[in-house]
């Protein structure tokens, strides 16, 4: 099956934003962008509540009032929940409602009626357990760049019944222009989204939502579980902070009104509440900690170009490492998160939760690049890549992390938080995503252990496969040898995570698709890594 997910099929299938009459040659969007436009959701979930989410455009294109159904059978012969919402073109049409008295760890059918009496379609969801939980499962997300393939790992895994949550570390989208990040051939099938520009204003994020959230094995996925969703960068732009991004340039405006963009359309489309951070407890057996580590309080990365400019390098990469590296003032969270954070994971340890689970949108674990690194690039690689590799490179020699984006660019905030999870005592498992490839480190503060992070590989987004010619194995034992905290490694294929859950061991699977570039569900278990309680490193 090939999926069309251009202009015109955008329209015949009313999947299009009122947004989008701003835009040339959308004048029959109003017309045709009407009723329930991208099927239903639910995330955010507790023990008696859950968000559930849908879009609806009256013909008329205005407000319109909603109503939200919840019930143990799928005939809705009996409905126990529900809540109503009047939304409109302020919002992009979509709805949010939470609904209330809901029995702990119960699978429910959900929907929406409209005033003209349609229905919406039928989703799925699950309250979190409460008491003793004997197994519980969560399938992770990263990095989906839709013109590089196809969301082959939603569809597999929104087929799996052993799962019991999904969770989204962000990159759920990708800002550029056509063309501008995608595989130089042009998008696989066509995969185009809309628009073709980077999506820099409201309207451009919120067309773009609705081109992904068109994706059928997407809207599967958010059909069957709830989902706990957090940003990285593209959600905004690429290498975003507080206050700018890599990708921000001045001609297209203030970096505060394009943050307030970003920032509205993901509460519009996603199914969150309007809390930057939460924590869920997973009956006795885990609590689960969404963060925010991207917008709201995150400095600015450093800029190594200028030192490799200078009179002597070598000199000052040592000064900058002993020196502005180790800045405590530089933070991915804030003080106001980083207290949360500390304070919930003592609460839950206190509580007898058996694990502490923190996702984050970038990479926790010590990277260094190797030398043979520069050996590993494909002959015919952007004079750019060759360059970044080998400054790399030398960064490494000298002690300076790889990456500055990730939590290498944060020593004093990651040691920090590694800190008050040793303080705890926390049983601690860091679930990240960002860079496209699939770790699994063994995290340590002070010469002892304080716990481990599985790193997912994306759903779509290409890894070191894109720039390299040598065999993914060679690679991943380069990485592995030149990484102390890096147990194992794959930079060569996509899909997700699945982690399981039980008292006693966390278990968790890195699952391949065979490939994104034709529409299939077939995959294979790449790799486990377990943890025993008590440990916190890999067995």
């Amino acid at each position: 099956m090939t999926l069309r997910t251009d202009r015109r099929s955008l329209l015949l299938t009313g999947t299009l934003g009122l947004g989008a009459l701003a835009l040339p040659g959308f004048s029959l969007a109003q017309a045709l962008a009407a009723g329930f436009t991208h099927s239903v959701a639910s995330g955010e979930p507790g023990q008696d509540t859950m968000l559930l989410w849908t879009r609806y455009v009256p013909a008329d294109g205005g407000a319109v009032k909603l109503r939200a159904e919840i019930s143990k059978t799928a005939d809705f012969a009996k409905i126990v929940s529900g809540g109503q919402q009047i939304t409109g073109p302020w919002r992009d049409h979509t709805a949010k409602i939470t609904v209330e008295g809901l029995e702990p760890g119960t699978s429910y059918f959900y929907r929406f009626v409209a005033p003209d009496g349609s229905f919406s379609p039928v989703g799925r969801t699950k309250t979190l357990p409460m008491g003793n939980v004997g197994r519980f499962g969560i399938g992770v997300f990263s990095c989906a760049n839709m013109p590089f393939g196809f969301f082959n790992a939603y569809g597999h895994a929104a087929a799996r019944a052993d799962i019991d949550l999904w969770v989204h570390l962000g990159d759920y989208l990708y800002e550029y222009k056509r063309g501008g990040y995608a595989p130089a051939g042009g998008a696989v099938a066509d995969r185009w989204p809309e628009p073709a520009t980077e999506m820099v204003h409201l309207a451009d994020y919120r067309l773009r939502y609705a081109s992904y959230r068109s994706d059928p094995d997407l809207q599967e996925l958010h059909r069957v579980k709830p989902m706990l969703i957090q940003m990285d960068d593209h959600e905004s732009t690429n290498n975003s902070w507080e206050g700018g991004a890599q990708n921000h340039q001045p001609d297209e405006g203030d970096w505060s009104i394009r943050k307030a963009a970003a920032l509205q359309a993901f509460k519009e489309w996603m199914p969150v509440s309007e809390t930057p951070w939460g924590s869920y407890d997973i009956g006795g057996l885990a609590t689960l900690f969404r963060t925010e580590s991207r917008l709201l309080a995150r400095s600015d990365e450093p800029d190594l170009a200028p030192l490799f400019r200078s009179a002597d390098a070598q000199k000052a990469l040592i000064a900058f490492r002993d020196g502005e590296l180790q800045d405590p003032a530089r933070t991915m969270l804030g003080t106001e998160q980083e207290a949360w954070l500390g304070h919930a994971m003592r609460k839950s340890v206190r509580a007898g939760q058996k694990w502490q689970l923190v996702g984050f949108g970038t990479i926790m674990g010590k990277q260094r690049m190797p030398e043979q690194a520069l050996d590993w690039i494909k002959p015919d690689a952007p004079a750019r890549t060759r360059a970044y590799v080998q400054s790399g490179v030398i960064a490494s020699k000298l002690g300076v992390p790889s990456d500055l984006d990730n939590w290498g660019g944060f020593p004093a905030a990651r040691a920090r938080f590694l800190k008050s999870a040793q303080a705890a005592g926390a049983n601690l498992i860091v679930l990240c995503g960002d860079s496209h490839n699939a770790w699994a480190f063994d995290l340590g503060q002070d010469g002892k252990p304080a716990g481990v992070e599985f790193a997912g590989h994306s759903v779509t987004s290409p890894g070191y496969e894109n720039s390299t010619a040598t065999d993914p194995k060679i690679i991943a034992a380069g990485l592995v040898a030149a990484n102390p905290e890096l147990k194992w490694c794959d930079t060569s294929r996509r899909g997700y995570m699945a982690l399981t859950l039980t008292p006693e061991k966390a278990s968790n699977d890195w699952v391949f698709l065979d490939t994104v570039t034709q529409r299939t569900t077939k995959a294979s278990v790449g790799h486990t890594a377990v943890v025993t309680r008590g440990r916190n490193v890999m067995a």
